[in-house]
């Protein structure tokens, strides 16, 4: 059976990044920066090379920028990825698709920071260029999960069903309308949601929790053993390479 008692709540804030990152620089030719005479951590170089007094917008290579960005992610320099993201968004044109990948980005690195109304500031922006886009579908999942945190949570599964709408195969999207269609008392709904998930890969032991905390409610209780016990297994093989590794 599962535990209800004193659980945290626990749903995705979407895809997150990847691993597979070139290694963390600031010296690429298009923002002329001399590595030898800058600290390429430092977060006022930014300000410095980009500062629109000094260097024309289209000079500035956005792509490259952006992997700026991603690197202090990858570092957990979050601010300087605010900074970063930031700036891309303000100098790219509203119209060109990396402006609004790069508000979705703001606002998971504002989100790292626990900063949630600057994180739902941000996704919001990212709508506001494109609600039916490749990231518009990132941008309401994760502008569900930051509503959710900073206790605005009547919008929340809105943002949730119109991710799923957007994109049918994210599998991190129906997971977060499982989460707020149970959390709503919706567990029918809800399982059929998280099914969804697991079906398109979301099978993380989180997932398997949650539900078999839905099964439960429903009375289903024999089903909700068996899933839980899914979830345990899961994790201790996860445990148990982790040993074997370390």
């Amino acid at each position: 059976m599962t535990d209800d008692g004193n659980r945290p709540h626990k749903f995705s804030e979407g895809q997150g990044f990847d691993q597979d990152y070139s290694d963390f620089s600031l010296d690429p030719p298009e923002l002329k920066v001399d590595p030898t005479k800058v600290d390429p951590v430092d977060s006022r170089v930014l300000t410095d090379i980009l500062d629109r007094r000094n260097v024309d917008p289209d000079e500035i290579d956005f792509e490259t920028l952006l992997d700026v960005g991603l690197s202090y992610m990858q570092i957990n320099r979050f601010e300087e990825a605010t900074e970063a993201f930031e700036r891309v968004a303000r100098y790219a044109q509203d119209d060109d698709p990396i402006a609004q990948e790069a508000w979705v980005n703001k606002g998971a690195a504002h989100a790292e920071l626990e900063e949630w109304d600057e994180a739902i500031g941000a996704y919001r922006e990212a709508l506001s260029i494109d609600d039916d886009s490749e990231h518009a579908a990132t941008a309401h999942t994760n502008l569900a999960y930051a509503l959710w945190e900073s206790g605005r949570t009547a919008d929340a599964l809105d943002h949730a069903e119109r991710a799923v709408e957007l994109d049918p195969r994210f599998a991190q999207a129906w997971y977060n309308r499982g989460f707020f269609l149970h959390e709503r008392g919706l567990n029918e709904e809800a399982v059929n949601a998280f099914d969804n998930a697991i079906r398109l890969g979301q099978s993380a032991p989180y997932v398997l929790e949650e539900k078999a905390r839905a099964l439960e409610e429903l009375g289903r209780d024999e089903e909700a053993e068996q899933v839980q016990a899914q979830a345990d297994e899961i994790r201790q093989e996860a445990e148990q390479q982790m040993v074997e590794e370390f």
